[in-house]
C-alpha cells in the first residue's frame, strides 16, 4: 500500500511507522563516524529491537549490545552475530546461555566476576571479559536516567579496583550519557581518564556505553571524531566501542493515532485517542516530556485564552488510568473523530517499552520503504494479550 508520509491519511488504525529513508540516513552517518574515527559502533537493543529490520542494519554495522538473556539471544539468532552483553546481575540460570550468545561480557561487580568468570569462559573460551566501571560523573539531569548518581547500582568505582586486574579481564565498560552531545562526552572523558587511565595499559578494549546522540541535528560529529582520534593517539592499544540506541532510531518515524472522542470538563477539552501514553508512549510520562504532534503547537495551560489558541486540547489515552493524558496542544482546526494525530519520533525506546496494560489494543508496527510502499511488520491481536497471562 502506498501512503502519504505527511498526513498518513489512508492509515485508519494506530501504527508505529518506521521510515526506511530516515533510518538509512542515520545508519550512513553512524557508519561514517565509525570509519573516520576508527571505532566500533554497535546497536543497543534497549532502545531499538525491531528485528525484522536487522537486514538493513547489517549493511552498516556488525554487532549489537544486550542487557538481558532475551536481548542476547535476539542478537545472536536474528542479527546473526555474538553480542556485547552487560546486565546488572547475571544468574546461575542464565550465565551459560548468555555466554554462548556473547562475544563480550562486562561484569557489574567484582563479586559477579568472581562467581561467573570461569564458568563463562568454560562455556565460551573466545569470550572477552570486562568490568563495568563508574567514573562518578554524569551530566544526565533526570535522576531516573542517571547511571552514575550517588547510590547507583551500576559499576565499580576506582577505589574498589585492584592495582593489577585479573588476567582474564581485557576491557572496561562505562555508561554516563543519555541523549547527550559530544561536548558532554568530552567533559566526561576527562573524568574517565582521571579515574581509570592507570589501568588502560592492562586492557585491550573500552566501551563508552550509549547516550551518544550523534544523529541529532545539533550534534557536533566532527568533535566526536577528533576526540576519538586523539584518544587513539594516547592509548593505541585500546579498541574503542560506542553502543548508542537512540541515535539509530532518532527521528525515524511517528506513532499515528486516531481521535475517537472529544470531551470537555471545566472548559478543558480532551481528545481521546485509540492509543495510550501509559501503554504506548511511557517515556513521555517517565521523563517526562511533551511529544511533538505534527501540525500542532505545544502550549502551557496559561495560553488557553490567547487568540492563537482557539482549538486547544489535551490528548488523552484510552486506558482507565486517570493520569493517562498530556497537554495541551493548539491546533489550527477543530479536531474531528477519526482524524489522525501524528506523534513524531516514536521509534526509539518507545517501541521496546510498550505494554498491554488494560488489554488495550497495541499499535501495529510498519516499515515505510524508500519507494513509498508501506509494509506492516506486525499486527497485535487478542491472543498476544491472552498469552501473556497464560
Amino acid at each position: 500500500m502506498k501512503v502519504n508520509s505527511t498526513t498518513f491519511e489512508n492509515i485508519h488504525e494506530p501504527m508505529y511507522i518506521l521510515e526506511e529513508s530516515r533510518l538509512r540516513g542515520n545508519l550512513e552517518l553512524i557508519s561514517r563516524v565509525a570509519r573516520e574515527s576508527d571505532i566500533e559502533i554497535i546497536l543497543a537493543f534497549k532502545a531499538y529491537a525491531l528485528w525484522k529490520t536487522f537486514p538493513i542494519f547489517r549493511e552498516y554495522i556488525s554487532s549489537t549490545t544486550a542487557s538481558s538473556l532475551y536481548e542476547a539471544r535476539l542478537g545472536f539468532e536474528e542479527f546473526g552475530a555474538p553480542v556485547h552483553t552487560f546486565t546488572p546481575a547475571l544468574t546461575d540460570a542464565e550465565i551459560d546461555e548468555i555466554s554462548r550468545y556473547s562475544s563480550h561480557i562486562s561484569f557489574n561487580s567484582l563479586t559477579q566476576y568472581g562467581r561467573f568468570h570461569e564458568r563463562a569462559l568454560k562455556v565460551n573460551p573466545k569470550l572477552k571479559l570486562g568490568l563495568r566501571v563508574n567514573p562518578e560523573y554524569s551530566e544526565v539531569g533526570t535522576l531516573l536516567y542517571n547511571p552514575c548518581a550517588p547510590g547507583t547500582r551500576f559499576g565499580i568505582t576506582a577505589d574498589k579496583l585492584p592495582e593489577t586486574l585479573p588476567s582474564d579481564i581485557t576491557g572496561f565498560h562505562c555508561h554516563c550519557h543519555c541523549e547527550s552531545g559530544s561536548d558532554v562526552f568530552r567533559r566526561t572523558l576527562r573524568h574517565i581518564e582521571e579515574k581509570f587511565s592507570k589501568w588502560f595499559p592492562q586492557l585491550e578494549w573500552i566501551n563508552f556505553g550509549g547516550g551518544h546522540l550523534m544523529t541529532r541535528k545539533d550534534y557536533d560529529v566532527d568533535l566526536l571524531i577528533n576526540m576519538m582520534r586523539e584518544f587513539h593517539k594516547r592509548y593505541p592499544n585500546l579498541h574503542v566501542i560506542l553502543e548508542p540506541g537512540s541515535a539509530f532510531g532518532w527521528q525515524t518515524g511517528p506513532l499515528v493515532a486516531q481521535v475517537v472522542d472529544v470531551v470537555e470538563d471545566h472548559g478543558i477539552k480532551t481528545a481521546i485517542l485509540n492509543v495510550s501514553f501509559t501503554c504506548h508512549m511511557p517515556d513521555c510520562l517517565e521523563m517526562p516530556y511533551m511529544p511533538v504532534v505534527r501540525g500542532a503547537k505545544i502550549i502551557d495551560n496559561s495560553s488557553h485564552n490567547t487568540p492563537h489558541s482557539t482549538f486547544v486540547y489535551r490528548l488523552g489515552g484510552c486506558s482507565c488510568l486517570s493520569g493517562d493524558f498530556m497537554g495541551s496542544w493548539a491546533f489550527d482546526h477543530e479536531l474531528q473523530v477519526g482524524e489522525n494525530i501524528i506523534f513524531e519520533d516514536m521509534l526509539h525506546y518507545t517501541t521496546v517499552k510498550t505494554n498491554m496494560f488494560n488489554g488495550i489494543h497495541h499499535p501495529a508496527i510498519a516499515l515505510l520503504h524508500t519507494d513509498g510502499e508501506l509494509e506492516v511488520l506486525r499486527r497485535f491481536t487478542y491472543e498476544d494479550y491472552k498469552n501473556r497471562m497464560d
